[in-house]
Parts: structure tokens; C-alpha cells; sequence
């Protein structure tokens, strides 16, 4: 018989659609203002009493309280706009002390029911939410020497083992290390001990002043992964930490050969922000040098708590915080801040190695921080302020080795519980491979990311109205027919971006009136081709069957070119360009889903199995 689906491809569609509205209704309970409470300790407990302290705190100050629930570990506070949010933030820190952190969120407001589905909202991106946006460069040329330094103290160390006598061994340039030795037989064993192990250098004998030097050149392909590598690792690390922050639908992406992209969606405080993400907090342990050491083995640092004390250090390093695997912060037996470490398996190896034979000397824990200043400076006559880099490098414990440390060891000496929790933290989170500075940052208020919510609303709408209309008065019944095929499909389009945890960024919604010109189309060329039919004397029924089968071929060739036009911006973009491309490949699958099958299913239950006369299309011949 025409024009009639059976009964399981109906089940199939319906329950599509079902599905699709389940995961779609999410979006119509949006993201609520919130404060979120945290003790500054883990021991801090966050009860009852200090949830009525903070919202009297607010009603005294005016400032209206949706509602307050106590969770795990933290108390949320949801408010009623941005402006409450950021008044109430200072008033809650200054009622309940330092021993309790206050932090802008955004609480979801889906019901219990929705959430226990897995069914939540489309996330929002930067430029809908309000947040940060950042733009950091990785120093290219201190990764390498640090790779360099780090690969100089290894050699030196596989030397010592091997007792090979050298003299001295030093990075020169960037991209150097120079081993020098007292008598050709040192130099020949190093030289086969090192060519063994260390393929990535290339190797070169030469003779100054009588003294027999190796020299290790880093190749081009090596200085390459090892920028390659710094890069990767610095995403990973700023992804952690990211996630560490607590940010919600967070962007972490690479531009380029040296430079990373944040952008933190809701994100307030900006300063917290900057410097949790720009820190590259690092430590080295080194050993305290011999009163006989030569100078050119030693450096010397100050304290970081005190600068004018200072001890002199090996430049030997033993291990660094690139293989810390955990670090908690916690209070020692005097109630003094610590951070107790655990070291992977191969800091535990370099750090056992290097304290079984130095029982009773000193070991210090280097602090490393580099970071960016400003400073104003008087250029072509105009006063302008320039950023300038600072690496500072200050001793946080100098303490003597009781035992052979191995991979669990505790650092003591903190000023502070927020300095040891950021310590923490950062060491958690991963050290930075290479330092990062910030070349842009770009701030996007909740105002104006609600303007533009409501201006992409507002677009939608209107094409979404304009289309309905025309489809109505044009095409009369199949014109209905096609608007309630076009606000399932946008429904279905909502459906699944908050299935797939798609962004919906400021180009997504163009995306989304792009979809809907698209969807019409599909309908258009159906129903131009019922209306030939009709024109050529077929029968209604012939005609409805016909005009979905020929018309198939068309659509299905325009929207795969259009797909696959959309996957290549998706692969080859970035930023708004992948957004736009996302919406596009799913609204083009379900225009093609909605266009082809959900309209055809409703014409059929209109129009099929039954003797009919005449079809409300619209035109002059729609009677025939």
C-alpha cells in the first residue's frame, strides 16, 4: 500500500523523537549564579552553622539567596543574577574568615530525574558564558636547556658509577655539553659508555690547552621533540591544572609551534586563574657541596623565606618535580605547613641513589618560579610599560639526610597553608616542562555573554518564525507539516549537542540558522516535486510517493557535499570555526533525519492508506 511505514520504522521515529526530547528539555533549565564554600584545610569541615553565617551574612547586606544546600565537602549558595554573584563573594570571605575559601561557580539546575538519565544542558563557550580567555608562549629555548642540564647531570652521574675520572662537564650555547677529561684513557671510555646510551647526541673529540674535552651536540630532529615534547607536556599540565581550579567545559588546545590557548568558560577571578595557570613552580634537590668543592661545581642560593642567608649547592641535580606522582599538603608535629611527596618510580631510583652514600650531609629543595613583571620604561620619549621575564630560584629546606630517602619524603620550611596547598597543587598537577609567559588576555563579562545569548536567540527566532510562516502560507497542510518536522529537528539538533557535550559557541548558533534554511530545503524540493506530479495528472497518492523518492537522490548529494565541506572545517579549524562546524554536521544529519523520515511519517498518517482527491499544497494545480 502507498504511503504507509510500517509499524516498526514508526516505533523507530517515535522513539527517537521521545529520546531526543528527554535529552533536549535539560536546556530549558538553565545554569544558576552560585558561591561555592571550602574549608582552606582538608581537616576544615563546612556544616550547618557555617552555611547560616554566610546567608546572613548576604541577606544583611541585601544581597537575595535563591537557595543553600550543603554537599560532600562544600556548601553551594545559588543566587539570582551576575551582579549578586559578584557582590556576594567578598561579603561571604570576610564572614567565615581564611579558614574558608569563597569561589564563583555556576550550579546546574536540572532536575533529579533528568540528571539520574544522564540528561544535562549544552555547554555554553566562552563567548555565550562570560570567562577568560588566554593566550601563553612556551620558551622554547629554555626547554631545551633544561633537557640539556638535566641530560648533563645524568651523564655525569653514569660516569660516577662507571668511575670514569672527568674533570668537568657544562652545558655551552644551547645546545652543547662539554665533558673534559685528564688523560685519553678517561676520554675513551666515556666516549664508548656515552655513545652507547645516549644515541640522541652527536659526539666529537677535540683537544684545548691539553685537556681532553667531549663534546655532545643536540641534532636538529632532537632539539625538535624535545620542543615538541615541552609543548605537549605544558597542555597536559594546564589541563590538570584546569581541572584542579574546578572549571567547568574548560578549552585547552595548541596554536601553533609554541604558543597554548585557555579559555575558561564562567571564570571570575582572573587573577587566581592567571596564577595557578602561569606559575611554573618547580623544585630541584640538590645536595649541599663540600667545603673542597670547586667553584665551578657549585652555585650558590639564598633562602627564599630569607635572601640574605644563603648555602652553596651542588649544580649536580638529583631530581626535580617533573617526577612527583602526588603531593598533599599537611601539618608536621608542631602544626607547622609541609607537603608530603610521592615520587614516581624513577625519582625514587635517582633520589635512593643519591642519598644512601650522603647519610649525614645536607640536602636542599630548590624552589623554582619564573614569572612575568612589568616595569615602566621611558622609550622614544614616551613612558610605556614593558613585561619583563624573571626567573627566581630560592632554597625552601635545607635539611640533613637521616636515612636513604626513597620515593615518599616530605618538603617542611612553608610560610604558609596557602603557600604549602599551591605548592601542592602545582606539584600534583604536573610541573611545567618549559616556561610559559602570557602574550594576551581577554576578559568576556557574564553581561555581555548574556547579550550575546540573547542576540543568538533572538536570530534564531526570528529565522525560525519568518520560515514557519512562508512554509505555511506557501505550502498550506504540507507547510504544517513541515514546521512541526523543523521544530523536531531543532529539537533533535539541542538533543544531541547535549548528548555529545558539544560547546555552543557565538558561530554555533549561526550554525543553527544555517540548519534551518538547510531543513526547509529538503522539504521544498519534496514538495516542488509533488506539485510536477500533480501537474502531470498522477494521482495524490502517486504523487506523495514520488515526490519523497525522487527527490531523495538530491538532498542526499547536497547535504553529504555540505558534510563533508563541515568535517574539513572541523579538522582544519579552531576555536569559533570548530563550533560552527560541529552544529553544522549535526544539523545536517538531522535535517536529513527530520526532511526525509519524520515529515514522510507524518504525511503518512495525514494523507496515506486511504482514497484521496485532493492535497493542501498549495499552487494553482494542488486540487487535481
Amino acid at each position: 500500500m502507498l504511503n504507509k511505514y510500517p509499524l516498526w520504522k514508526n516505533l523507530v521515529i517515535l522513539v527517537a523523537l521521545v529520546i531526543g526530547f528527554i535529552y533536549a528539555l535539560p536546556n530549558l533549565f538553565p545554569d544558576d549564579y552560585a558561591i561555592q564554600i571550602t574549608g582552606a584545610r582538608s581537616s576544615t569541615e563546612v556544616n550547618a552553622s557555617v552555611l547560616d553565617r554566610a546567608v546572613k551574612a548576604l541577606e544583611s547586606e541585601g544581597i537575595n539567596v535563591k537557595s543553600s544546600t550543603l554537599q560532600d565537602r562544600d556548601a553551594l549558595i545559588r543566587l539570582t543574577s551576575a551582579d549578586d554573584q559578584l557582590q556576594a563573594r567578598p561579603v561571604v570571605q570576610s564572614a567565615l574568615g581564611r579558614d574558608y575559601l569563597v569561589a564563583l561557580n555556576m550550579a546546574p539546575s536540572t532536575p533529579e530525574w533528568l540528571k539520574s538519565l544522564g540528561a544535562g544542558p549544552m555547554k555554553l563557550g566562552l563567548d555565550l558564558r562570560g570567562g577568560v580567555h588566554f593566550l601563553l608562549e612556551v620558551d622554547m629555548d629554555t626547554a631545551v636547556n633544561q633537557r640539556l642540564e638535566a641530560l648533563a647531570s645524568q651523564i655525569k652521574g653514569d660516569l660516577r658509577e662507571e668511575r670514569i675520572r672527568y674533570r668537568g662537564g657544562d652545558v655551552e650555547g644551547q645546545r652543547e655539553i662539554v665533558l673534559s677529561f685528564r688523560d685519553e684513557d678517561a676520554r675513551a671510555e666515556a666516549f664508548d659508555l656515552i655513545r652507547g646510551q645516549y644515541n640522541q647526541f652527536l659526539m666529537d673529540e677535540r683537544t684545548v690547552e691539553d685537556v681532553r674535552q667531549i663534546v655532545l651536540s643536540l641534532s636538529e630532529a632532537e632539539v625538535k621533540s624535545i620542543q615538541e615534547y615541552a609543548l605537549e607536556q605544558n597542555l597536559t599540565t594546564i589541563r590538570n591544572r584546569v581541572n584542579e581550579l574546578g572549571v567547568a567545559e574548560p578549552l585547552v588546545q595548541r596554536q601553533g609551534a609554541d604558543r597554548i590557548i585557555v579559555e575558561l568558560p564562567g571564570v571570575q577571578d582572573t587573577a587566581q586563574a592567571k596564577r595557578v595557570l602561569g606559575a611554573t613552580a618547580n623544585l630541584e634537590f640538590r645536595m649541599e657541596a663540600r667545603q673542597d668543592a670547586s667553584a665551578g661545581e657549585v652555585e650558590t642560593f639564598g633562602f627564599r623565606d630569607n635572601p640574605q642567608r644563603t648555602a652553596r649547592l651542588e649544580k649536580d641535580i638529583i631530581t626535580t618535580g617533573n617526577n612527583v606522582s602526588n603531593a598533599q599538603q599537611a601539618f608536621d608535629e608542631n602544626g607547622q605547613p609541609q607537603v608530603n611527596i610521592t615520587m614516581d618510580s624513577v625519582g625514587g631510583d635517582q633520589m635512593n641513589r643519591a642519598t644512601r652514600n650522603a647519610i649525614g650531609r645536607r640536602m636542599a629543595v630548590l624552589f623554582i618560579e619564573f614569572r612575568t613583571d612589568t616595569e615602566d620604561r621611558m622609550v622614544d620619549g614616551e613612558m610605556t610599560t614593558v613585561e619583563k621575564r624573571v626567573v627566581e630560584k630560592g632554597i625552601i629546606s635545607l635539611a640533613t639526610v637521616q636515612s636513604a630517602l626513597g620515593s615518599s619524603f616530605r618538603i617542611t620550611g612553608l610560610d604558609s597553608i596557602p603557600e604549602a596547598a599551591e605548592l601542592a597543587l602545582l606539584l600534583r598537577a604536573g610541573a611545567l616542562a618549559a616556561p610559559m609567559y602570557f602574550v594576551q588576555e581577554r576578559t568576556i563579562g557574564p553581561s555581555l555573554g548574556q547579550q550575546n545569548i540573547d542576540a543568538g536567540m533572538m536570530s534564531v527566532a526570528l529565522g525560525f518564525a519568518l520560515v514557519l510562516a512562508y512554509m505555511l502560507v506557501y505550502y498550506r497542510g504540507f507547510g504544517l507539516i513541515a514546521n512541526v518536522s523543523l521544530t523536531l529537528n531543532l529539537m533533535l539538533l539541542v538533543a544531541c549537542m547535549s548528548i555529545l557535550s558539544a560547546t555552543l559557541t557565538l558561530p554555533g548558533i549561526a550554525g543553527i540558522v544555517l540548519t534551518v534554511g538547510m531543513a526547509v530545503d529538503a522539504n521544498v524540493l519534496i514538495f516542488e516535486r509533488i506539485r510536477e506530479e500533480l501537474r502531470a495528472g498522477v494521482p495524490p497518492q502517486s504523487a506523495i510517493n514520488s515526490g519523497y523518492s525522487r527527490a531523495f537522490v538530491s538532498i542526499f548529494d547536497a547535504n553529504i557535499t555540505t558534510l563533508l565541506v563541515a568535517v574539513i572545517l572541523f579538522a582544519m579549524g579552531s576555536g569559533p570555526v570548530k563550533g560552527f562546524a560541529v552544529t553544522l554536521c549535526l544539523g545536517i544529519l538531522t535535517s536529513m533525519f527530520s526532511g526525509l523520515m519524520v515529515s514522510r511519517s507524518i504525511v503518512n498518517l495525514v494523507y496515506g492508506g486511504r482514497k484521496i482527491e485532493k492535497l493542501s499544497i498549495g499552487g494553482k494545480l494542488a486540487n487535481v
